[in-house]
């Protein structure tokens, strides 16, 4: 993994994580929005402009493919570089979780 990508997805906005997150399975645009919005219980709402976007520029950055079009849908998978970037948010937002609870039983003492 390059400086480049590190620099500009670690750490990720919630969208890039969603984004990646849906994508371990193949599916379309819309279909990440849906996936997203049963994960956060209707939390997190993906616009258009802003999940387009980050398609476009994730698949460019090599995050994420193109597989093929069903009913004039693109479907995306994620690629192993974006499995790589997957895996290292994941483990910063475990470390932070960990830190909380640490924190938190500190106080209780």
């Amino acid at each position: 993994m390059d400086s480049h990508i590190r620099k500009v997805y670690v750490p990720m906005t919630e969208t890039g994580f969603y984004i990646l997150l849906c994508l371990r399975e193949e599916t379309h645009g819309y279909g990440i929005v849906k996936k997203t919005e049963q994960l956060t219980g209707g939390e997190i709402k993906l616009s258009p402009g802003t999940l387009y976007g980050s398609l476009a520029k994730m698949e460019n950055d090599g995050l994420i493919g193109f597989v093929r079009e069903e009913e004039k849908r693109k479907i995306y998978r994620i690629t192993e570089l974006g499995k790589q970037v997957l895996e290292l948010e994941m483990k910063r937002i475990e470390r932070l979780y960990s830190s909380i609870k640490e924190a938190d039983n500190d106080e209780r003492i």
